[in-house]
C-alpha cells in the first residue's frame, strides 16, 4: 500500500463538504439574482405604467388659474357644493363658447391623490356613458377639473326631489341600461380596467336627453385587463353602496365586482324611490342594506310593482320586475355571485322570463355595521403631484 494512500484519502474526505458548500452557496446566489431580477421587472413595469399615465394626463389641456376664473366669470355660477370642493358652471375660452362644469378641489393636500386619480381615468375614458373630460387646472395650490356640462344635474336630485314619480318607466330603465354600459366598457374596454369604487346617483350625471353619464373617479383604480383581484389599503365609497369585500377581506377578494354591487343598489333605489317611507320605516338605522330586504317581501309576495307607484301601466310591469331581478343579482354577497357588467347588460336587454329569483343576500352584523364607516380619504395615487409638476 503506498504511504500517501492515507493521506489521499482524507483529502477527498475534507472536499466533499468543501464541494456541498459551495453548491449550496451557488443556489444561494442564483435565488438571489432571481429574486432582484423579478423586483426589478416589476418595479420597470410599474415605472412605465406610471409614465403612459403622465402622458394621458399631459396630454390633456392644461389652463391657468386665470383662465378657470375667466371661463367661470369669477365664480358667479355655482352648480353644487361638497368635501371635494366646488362645482361651477362657465364656458370654453374657444370660439365653441361650449357650456362647461369646473371643479375647484377645496384642500389641495387632502384631495391630490383623488385629482391624480380622476384626471388619470378620465383620460383615457371615451363612452358615451362616460362624462367627457375637458382639461385640468395645476397652479401651486390651486386645482380644477373640467369636464362637460350636464344640464340635468345628477341622478340624485331626481330621487330626493321625487321626479322621478314624473319619469316613465322606459326612461328609468334607459339610465338603468346606459350606466351599465359605462361600467361594462370601464370593466372590459377601456385602455385599461378602471374599477371606479364610487357608483352611487350623486356619481351619476343626466344630459339633456336625460343620457347617464358616470362621473367623479377620485376614488377609481387603474388596473391591468386580466387583473382580477385588486389590493386595497382602506375601505372607500359611500355608505350604503359599498361591497361587502370592501369593508371586509372576510367576504372575499375586492375586484370589479364592488362596482358591480355598487350599481345594484342604486337600480334598486331607483325603481323603488315613490317607497321610500315604507323603506324609513322598515329599518332602525338609515343603512341602505335594509333596503333590499322589503323588496324581497314584495316580490315574494308579488307585489313588487308598488315600487314606482300605484300608477304603474301593464305593460311596464316586465321591465320593473327586470330591474328589480337584475339589482338583485348585483348585491349578492358573495361576489362571485355577482354577474359581470357585461352579463348585466345583457340581463336588462333580455327577457324577464329568462331570469330567476337570486337568493337572498345575507344580512349580517358586520355588514349592518357599515353606518358605522364614514367615506375613506385614503386612496392609491398612481401619479405623484411632483410628476405632473414637471410637465
Amino acid at each position: 500500500m503506498s504511504p500517501f494512500a492515507g493521506p489521499k484519502n482524507n483529502s477527498q474526505g475534507k472536499l466533499k463538504p468543501i464541494l456541498g458548500g459551495s453548491s449550496a452557496l451557488a443556489a444561494m446566489i442564483i435565488v438571489v439574482v432571481v429574486v432582484v431580477m423579478v423586483r426589478a421587472k416589476n418595479a420597470r413595469r410599474k415605472r412605465d405604467s406610471n409614465y403612459e399615465n403622465i402622458e394621458a394626463v399631459v396630454m390633456l389641456k392644461r389652463y391657468s388659474y386665470a383662465n378657470v376664473k375667466k371661463m367661470t366669470n369669477s365664480f358667479a355660477h355655482v352648480l353644487g357644493k361638497g368635501g371635494y370642493g366646488t362645482v361651477y358652471k362657465g364656458k370654453l375660452p374657444d370660439s365653441s363658447r361650449q357650456d362647461i362644469a369646473l371643479k375647484i378641489l377645496k384642500d389641495p393636500k387632502e384631495n391630490g391623490e383623488d385629482f391624480i386619480n380622476e384626471l388619470a381615468s378620465m383620460s383615457i375614458a371615451s363612452h358615451v356613458n362616460i362624462v367627457s373630460l375637458f382639461g385640468f387646472c395645476y397652479e401651486g395650490s390651486k386645482r380644477a377639473i373640467i369636464y362637460e356640462f350636464m344640464p340635468n344635474g345628477s341622478l340624485d336630485k331626481f330621487i330626493s326631489e321625487d321626479i322621478s314619480t314624473k319619469m316613465d318607466c322606459e326612461t328609468l330603465y334607459n339610465i338603468a341600461l346606459g350606466v351599465a354600459r359605462g361600467l361594462d366598457y370601464l370593466h372590459n374596454s377601456c385602455v385599461s380596467k378602471i374599477v371606479h369604487f364610487d357608483i352611487k346617483p350623486q356619481n351619476i350625471l343626466l344630459d339633456e336627453d336625460l343620457c347617464p353619464k358616470i362621473s367623479d373617479f377620485g376614488l377609481a383604480k387603474l388596473c391591468k385587463k386580466n387583473d382580477s383581484i385588486i389590493s386595497m389599503l382602506d375601505a372607500r365609497g359611500a355608505v350604503g353602496y359599498i361591497a361587502p369585500e370592501v369593508f371586509s377581506k372576510s367576504y372575499g377578494a375586492v375586484s370589479h365586482k364592488s362596482d358591480v354591487y355598487s350599481y345594484g343598489m342604486v337600480v334598486l333605489e331607483l325603481i323603488g324611490v315613490t317607497s321610500r317611507d315604507k323603506a324609513e320605516t322598515s329599518r332602525s338605522n338609515m343603512s341602505s342594506m335594509y333596503f333590499p330586504d322589503w323588496i324581497y317581501e314584495d316580490l315574494e309576495r308579488n307585489e313588487n310593482m308598488r315600487l314606482l307607484g300605484d300608477h304603474i301601466m301593464e305593460e311596464e310591469e316586465e321591465v320593473v320586475k327586470k330591474m328589480t331581478l337584475v339589482g338583485l343579482w348585483c348585491i349578492q354577497t358573495n361576489p362571485c355571485d355577482r354577474p359581470p357588467m357585461k352579463k348585466v347588460v345583457e340581463m336588462l336587454e333580455g327577457g324577464v322570463e329568462a331570469l330567476v329569483v337570486p337568493p337572498k343576500p345575507l344580512l349580517t352584523p358586520a355588514i349592518m355595521a357599515w353606518e358605522t364607516v364614514e367615506e375613506s380619504e385614503e386612496t392609491t395615487s398612481l401619479l405623484s403631484l411632483s410628476q405632473l409638476e414637471r410637465f
